[in-house]
């Protein structure tokens, strides 16, 4: 298990903010990021949080895949360490 967390089913109105404070009852946090689109700016409904520790990581999976924030239910699960390949046509 990595120390990276991808959370998805995100309300485009949640903010960083708002997820470092509510993934740091599973631990320290050492990043949160929030993809945004390149041609809005608004954020694009997924996030990723770095943890220092596994333990910490495995803990916010437990805890908080489902949770209601902002009124949609969170998938939180462990981060695939490669992108998925992009097809442009």
């Amino acid at each position: 298990m990595g120390t990276k967390v991808f959370v998805g089913n995100m309300s485009f109105d949640t903010t960083r903010e708002e997820l470092q404070e509510l993934f740091a009852q599973a631990g320290e946090i050492t990043e949160v990021v929030v993809p945004t689109d390149r041609m809005s700016g608004r954020p694009r409904g997924f996030a990723f949080v770095s943890f220092a520790t596994d333990e910490a990581a495995a803990a916010a999976i437990q805890k908080l895949d489902g949770h209601l924030l902002g009124g949609r239910n969170l998938r939180v699960n462990e981060a695939s360490a490669e992108r998925p390949q992009r097809s442009f046509g």
